[in-house]
């Protein structure tokens, strides 16, 4: 078999989501360009391309195909506006590439837009992950904003930033925030938060066009404990209050109801948007299927970017 270039693959999985949307979900063209953030021309030779390809028979001869259809079992039952999921492979199941890729395509075409954009982003593995898989884009005329602090408690900077990275990219102006993830008490956070240029950070970040963001889970190996933002004892506080998952460092219960607790009172992160608003959730693995569920439940993501094998568990 021909081994296809990164580029080859994502035309050829665009024409399988545009001929899964025209022959299988029955969308006009017209909707196809919009779901998929195309033209109407460019639509239409992609469903081409879906019959020359030898996608469509009788069903569509792809993989995608199984995975649009949980897609859209997602959004009917959480009430997302889109959803995209990848196949999982079953040799590396824990692998972020096809999960990234996927996520890394909706942020390109965000950043083709020719109107100005704030582009705002979470940090974790899944956030580095899709912005190493960007592709060089001139996006000056944007704003690129991190939603969290950007260094630890002990002034060492975060190794999963990614707002800085994707500037590298796109030439685009960043602006990470830079103060401590989670500060020592209450009383600290306003006051820091209040000062230039944080100030004029959480501004750009509440005004974001569009937010991308990992969702944590609050296991005994949860990403806060791991980094080292809090501690033992803190992360059995959450759990004792019914912690499930966290959100740009933001700790919620099942229902996706923000803890009223000690250490979101210390978090510096933009505050959540609830309901919120163009917020996609990039995640994936049955250590984040409770996290996940509640993010979506709770209305604190729009969107979703996942893999088959958590879509499944997800709508178990």
């Amino acid at each position: 078999m021909v081994k296809r270039t990164r580029k080859e693959a994502a035309r050829l999985d665009e024409a399988a989501r545009a001929g899964w949307l025209y022959y299988c979900a029955g969308n006009t063209q017209d909707e196809i360009a919009t779901k998929l953030g195309v033209s109407r021309p460019s639509a239409q030779r992609l469903v081409s391309a879906a019959i020359s390809e030898g996608l469509v028979k009788v069903r569509l001869d792809h993989p995608i195909a199984r995975c649009m259809e949980l897609a859209a079992q997602l959004c009917d039952r959480y009430g997302l506006e889109n959803c995209d999921v990848v196949p999982t492979d079953p040799a590396a199941p824990d692998a972020m590439f096809g999960m990234a890729q996927a996520a890394a395509a909706q942020l390109e075409r965000v950043l083709q837009s020719p109107d100005p954009k704030i582009i705002a982003l979470g940090t974790g593995r899944a956030m580095r992950g899709m912005v190493n898989e960007t592709q060089r884009i001139d996006g000056r005329h944007h704003k690129i904003v991190s939603l969290v602090g950007t260094i630890a408690t002990d002034g060492a900077a975060s190794f999963y930033d990614a707002v800085t990275e994707l500037a590298d990219l796109t030439r685009a102006p960043h602006y990470p925030l830079p103060i401590p993830v989670i500060v020592r008490n209450a009383a600290l956070r306003q006051p820091l938060q209040e000062q230039p240029p944080m100030d004029n950070i959480l501004h750009l970040a509440a005004k974001a066009d569009v937010r991308f963001v990992g969702v944590g889970h609050l296991g005994e190996d949860a990403p806060l404990f791991i980094d080292g933002f809090i501690s033992p004892a803190e992360l059995r506080s959450l759990q004792d209050k019914g912690g499930i998952g966290e959100l740009i460092s933001w700790s919620f219960d099942r229902d996706g109801t923000i803890l009223d607790h000690d250490v979101n009172r210390r978090v510096t992160s933009a505050p959540l948007q609830i309901p919120a608003q163009n917020t996609i959730g990039v995640a994936k693995g049955q250590k984040k299927v409770a996290a996940i569920r509640g993010a979506m439940t709770g209305k604190l993501i729009t969107a979703l970017i996942t893999d088959e094998a958590t879509a499944i568990a997800l709508l178990s």
